[in-house]
């Protein structure tokens, strides 16, 4: 893939040069496995899963794990049109000669990406249809608690917690493939491993008694956690380190899936948070930390975790967000402190507009609890609340609608007019029922029943100011319905679709049903029979795999949202039997895992008042001054290969965290987002390397102009390397060169060559060049003649120009093309030798 980034959109996507990658030798580690995330760079970049997968596999010396993601369908195209196969991020080893695909499956719409990731891999959809020389396609992820309709296209699936099971999967394939081992030998030796469930040994025809029983791990605190992560290059969706501070849920929300099957809760000691924080600020540079759990805010230690950690991140400019926050989770303390370093839009869940709805679905809270937490927001600086809710939910009346609205009319009321620039946002999304809750027996609500409550809900936002009402795309939320409670017959359906053009569904700019609807006519199938209400004695597609909750602790909670009664947290309250749990004398579901497993709650304070207590005395700590400053360098630097394709903006990124990592003071602006003090020179063109590329930086203090080299250098990911660094004075104004020199050498000495090489004799030979450039204004004729000052040749192949920018930038690709029409960076490599300031 790597030859052709050239031509590829987004070059940055596929370079798996960037800082915190690991680099094996593949011939010295026994298993090869390529960590999959089937939708773009960016968005698997985010995912907290592959990181700490990617830590664990690579820590092994025996085992070497890769990325992979999949391409844009503009690259996709460019690579089919060249004859090449997808490959791994780091090696650029094609995916097909790996010995297995991980595949992170964290949701159902991903599910055609898969097999478009197979099928550009140059794998066979089915697994039926592989053969030997193929690698074990297995996949991971909350999905895969019914991954029955993607059955036939998976070798195997990993239930629950991937940590230690990902190094079962590595030993036994390693060892099966050093006896020699066929591929169902292999998969016979993986099915014996905790969590492991292979899709082509369990009939759904005629089910057995057979119960996969998720993976379990026990206890975080000894699990490693990644620090030095893998740094995206480019913007990831949520581009931060992400701090997992505990595991699993129990305050029992009736439609929560994740709050089902990743019991029990786990929490990690605020030590050993605090040192994983610490290090990993320090091994990646991010400027964001985010604390991450299916509920951050009942983290039993919270407020001396962030007491901790908070005047640390503010010295050094590092924002903290808290995602995930419940009505009433978050102390005022917490509260003051957030509101101090930024305040943008705080989100809140209610699920439901009235108080009933809230209590069939077990959300926990009341209205004015509701409303006292807007009050603390808004009398703590924030302008902005989402408040997010659901509609179709087992039930629901219209009435319950109206709640909604009057719900935000009563958080708008709360604000008064102290708050200028009020914006209160309804967003809404159409309930889904998944598998291993208590709403798993319910209907799903039709598209048109879907339409019909937006409309209404339309209808009654629109006359209220300073009220917004957003909503998730209903086609999204019934394809969910249908693939998440579906079963194999479903795997047709599939692969129909995704052959009519069904990938990325979970864009709003690619859904589209049609593909769906025409494959399910194609096999006879409606969406209704998989939408439909079950009964309770009815067979499950996904009986047979177990997250450790009883089905009868499921029933109980359906009956009781049924008589609308709540059921406390049982942290803090009384245990209801859900069967995760081993105490003595009761029976697990998770049998086979108990004689080496201590699985139960692990909190760092087990009851609230033990919380309260050990709350920490909040003292402002006085504010460093960031603004100082003590030093101004102007540095020179290299930009050579994978660092070629770096725009403009993903450089400073990139560089920005190096100084971070490198612990220089930087200097940073005034204001309410203070920038840290780094201006560059001209963008050099995607894809050209520089021997001569230069940014100036201002420190908060002096230091040793060498020492500054030193540091940056040891932080530096391949490709950039600081050359020399000139003092300059502390004022902002310094000249930029305007005179810069470039060598291009073509790869080949061919006809087509020689021709272009007798186009740059031609070219100085001629007084003016005119050629068109397009401006926003429309196009424009220009003469790139005048910007040339002079040309010499080295050899056959190697054409050196002088540009002379100071009254026409011409961008130096597109002048080789104008000069050598139909040449481009696969015919030849250009790099910048020289700048000159005159």
């Amino acid at each position: 893939m790597k030859r052709l980034l050239p031509l590829l959109p987004r070059p940055t996507r596929y370079l798996g040069s960037e800082w915190g990658t690991v680099h094996k030798d593949i011939s010295k580690v026994r298993a090869h496995i390529a960590l999959c995330f089937p939708d773009l760079y960016e968005v698997g970049m985010s995912y907290l899963g592959q990181k700490i997968l990617y830590d664990i596999v690579n820590r092994h010396p025996d085992f070497y794990g890769e990325r992979g993601y999949v391409p844009c369908e503009e690259t996709a195209a460019i690579l089919k049109e060249h004859g090449e196969l997808l490959a791994t991020m780091e090696s650029d080893t094609p995916l097909k000669d790996v010995d297995v695909i991980g595949v992170s499956m964290t949701h159902e719409l991903c599910y055609t990406n898969v097999l478009y990731m197979l099928e550009l891999s140059g794998i066979p959809l089915r697994s039926a249809d592989r053969g030997e020389e193929f690698p074990l396609v297995i996949a991971g992820g909350g999905a895969c608690f019914n991954a029955e309709p993607m059955a036939d296209f998976l070798d195997a699936m990993m239930l629950g917690d991937g940590e230690e099971s990902i190094i079962r999967v590595l030993e036994t394939v390693a060892d099966c493939k050093e006896k020699g081992l066929d591929r169902q030998a292999t998969l016979k030796a993986l099915s014996k491993l905790p969590g492991l469930y292979i899709p082509a040994f369990f009939d759904p025809e005629n089910p057995d008694d057979t119960l996969i029983e998720k993976a379990v791990v026990d206890d975080l605190n000894p699990i490693p956690f990644p620090q030095g992560q893998v740094l995206s290059f480019g913007q990831a969706v949520h581009d931060r380190l992400t701090l997992e501070i505990a595991r699993g849920c129990t305050r029992g929300c009736r439609f929560c899936q994740a709050g089902i099957i990743y019991r029990p809760v786990r929490e990690r000691t605020p030590e050993k948070l605090h040192n994983i924080l610490m290090n990993g600020l320090k091994e990646t540079g991010y400027e964001e930390t985010s604390f991450l759990s299916l509920s951050t805010g009942d983290y039993s230690a919270l407020d001396g975790l962030f007491a901790t950690s908070f005047d640390h991140c503010a010295a050094e400019q590092v924002s903290i967000s808290l995602p995930s926050l419940r009505v009433g989770s978050i102390s005022d303390h917490i509260m003051k402190r957030i509101s101090s370093i930024r305040r943008t839009g705080a989100t809140l869940a209610p699920e439901a507009g009235s108080q009933r709805m809230r209590d069939v679905i077990n959300k926990g809270i009341t209205e004015p609890e509701i409303l006292d937490h807007v009050l603390k927001l808004f009398n703590n600086g924030w302008q902005s609340v989402k408040l997010y809710f659901m509609i179709g939910l087992p039930t629901e009346t219209f009435e319950d609608l109206d709640a909604i609205l009057d719900l935000c009319l009563k958080v708008r009321d709360v604000a008064g007019k102290s708050v200028k620039r009020l914006n209160i946002t309804a967003a809404v999304s159409p309930f889904v029922p998944k598998s291993h809750t208590p709403f798993q027996w319910d209907r799903q609500i039709t598209i048109d029943e879907i339409s019909e409550r937006l409309d209404y809900l339309r209808s009654i936002f629109k006359p209220n100011k300073r009220l917004q009402l957003k909503f998730h795309q209903p086609q999204m939320s019934f394809l969910e319905g249908i693939f998440s409670r579906g079963d194999r017959r479903l795997g047709n359906v599939l692969e129909s679709a995704y052959k009519k053009g069904a990938i990325f569904s979970s864009w709003k700019d690619h859904l589209d049903l049609k593909p769906y609807i025409q494959a399910m006519d194609e096999f006879g199938l409606t969406a209704e029979e998989f939408q439909r209400e079950r009964s309770h004695d009815e067979r499950l597609p996904w009986d047979h795999l177990s997250c450790g909750v009883s089905k009868k602790f499921l029933l109980t909670e359906r009956r009781r949202s049924l008589e609308e009664k709540v059921t406390p947290d049982c942290r803090y309250d009384t245990c209801r039997n859900c069967g995760i749990c081993q105490f003595k004398g009761r029976h697990s579901l998770l049998e086979k895992q108990a004689e080496e497993k201590d699985i139960r709650p692990r909190m760092v304070f087990k009851t609230r008042d033990q919380a309260d207590e050990n709350v920490p005395e909040f003292i402002p700590a006085e504010k460093p001054e960031l603004g100082l400053k003590g030093s101004h360098f102007r540095l020179w630097f290299e930009k050579m290969g994978p660092t070629a394709y770096l725009s403009q903006l993903d450089l400073q990124s990139v560089l920005e965290r190096a100084m971070r990592r490198a612990e220089l003071p930087l200097s940073f602006s005034e204001g309410f987002h203070p920038m840290p003090r780094i201006s560059f020179g001209k963008a050099l063109p995607v894809g050209v390397e520089s021997s001569c590329e230069w940014l100036n930086i201002m420190l908060r203090t002096a230091i040793d102009a060498d020492e500054l080299i030193k540091r940056l250098n040891s932080q530096m990911p391949i490709g950039l390397n600081i050359v020399k660094a000139d003092t300059l004075t502390l004022s902002r104004k310094h000249p930029q060169p305007q005179v810069e020199e470039y060598t291009m050498t073509y790869f080949n000495d061919n006809e087509t060559v020689r021709k272009w090489m007798e186009n740059w004799h031609d070219f100085l030979g001629k007084e003016t060049f005119p050629v068109e450039r397009k401006t926003k204004k429309g196009t424009k004729i220009v003469d790139i003649r005048k910007t040339v000052r002079s040309i010499s040749f080295d050899g056959d192949l190697t054409v050196k120009i002088m540009f002379d920018w100071s009254e026409l930038y011409f961008n130096p690709i597109k002048f080789m093309d104008a000069v050598c029409p139909g040449s481009s960076l696969l015919d030849f490599r250009l790099v910048k030798t020289q700048q000159k300031f005159e």
